[in-house]
């Protein structure tokens, strides 16, 4: 049987105890509701902490992935519609040289030919230099060769070569003085364009796959990003239906230990009736 006391109050220090671990309880329990995480930082548990901390740094990298790679998709996309457009003006002089060939064709049409021949070459020279994104252009002489970022940890790149297909070159091998003024040149220059033809469809054949690729590794970053961002997920999120049932039970019991409280601290009272 315990000894009664006025300077000892063992069921008030004890009762005492529990409401101060109920209360610790309490307060853990409503952070957790108030933040929605159950480990809010390192002192809740160190190593789902640092583990989680490492994984947000990883998410926080493949925005920038993303970034890269949708930038990367808009500079190839420009290069891409440039180049259906010199392929489509290539098609265009491809006719006016095939009816300049014509042995019958008067002088008038001739030149007539000649001129919409030339405004159309000069056309390919101006899309070549307008095909610009972000600074970068894909299809001028030493164009800009797309080196986008493929990995969190930056060492992996998407790589999209650049083609020239400026005048002149090893592409479209119409020259910037290209004419077709006379039937043997009109003649001559059909085989030209046709050679250029197929070598701008195999440039942007190459565009399009470099494209393609951005596009499908810009999706699977983005999933990848999901997953990795889920994970920290159930590592450090609070079940919010459990925290609020658990919150219902640490109220009550903090209301019990209160009264407990109460009740053992005027236990030292019923001494006084000793001396009546």
């Amino acid at each position: 049987m315990p000894m009664n006391s006025v300077n000892t109050n063992v069921g008030a220090m004890v009762a005492l105890q529990n409401l101060n671990k109920t209360n610790s309880e309490l307060n853990t329990t409503q952070t957790r509701i108030n933040t929605g995480l159950k480990v809010a930082s390192a002192k809740d548990n160190g190593a789902i902490w640092a583990i989680a901390q490492n994984q947000r740094s990883d998410s926080g990298a493949l925005n920038a992935v993303k970034e890269s790679l949708s930038r990367s998709i808009s500079t190839v996309d420009v290069a891409l519609s440039a180049g259906e457009s010199i392929s489509d003006l290539l098609l265009q002089m491809k006719e006016k040289a095939l009816a300049a060939a014509d042995t019958t064709l008067d002088s008038a049409s001739r030149v007539a030919l000649n001129d919409d021949f030339k405004a159309l070459r000069d056309q390919i020279s101006k899309v070549v230099t307008n095909a610009t994104f972000n600074g970068a252009n894909m299809i001028k002489a030493s164009g800009t060769t797309v080196a986008a970022l493929a990995s969190a940890d930056g060492q992996n790149k998407i790589t999209v070569a650049a083609q020239d297909l400026s005048l002149g070159a090893s592409v479209v091998t119409v020259s910037s003085s290209s004419e077709i003024a006379t039937q043997s040149t009109a003649s001559a220059m059909i085989a030209t364009i046709n050679s250029s033809i197929a070598n701008v469809s195999a440039a942007l054949s190459k565009l399009g796959t470099g494209s393609r690729a951005l596009s499908s590794h810009l999706d699977f970053v983005g999933k990848l990003q999901d997953s990795i961002d889920a994970g920290v997920g159930n590592l450090v999120d609070a079940d919010l239906a459990k925290e609020s049932a658990k919150l219902q039970s640490l109220q009550t019991k903090q209301q019990l230990g209160i009264q407990a409280l109460s009740i053992a601290n005027q236990s030292s009272s019923t001494v006084l009736s000793l001396f009546r």
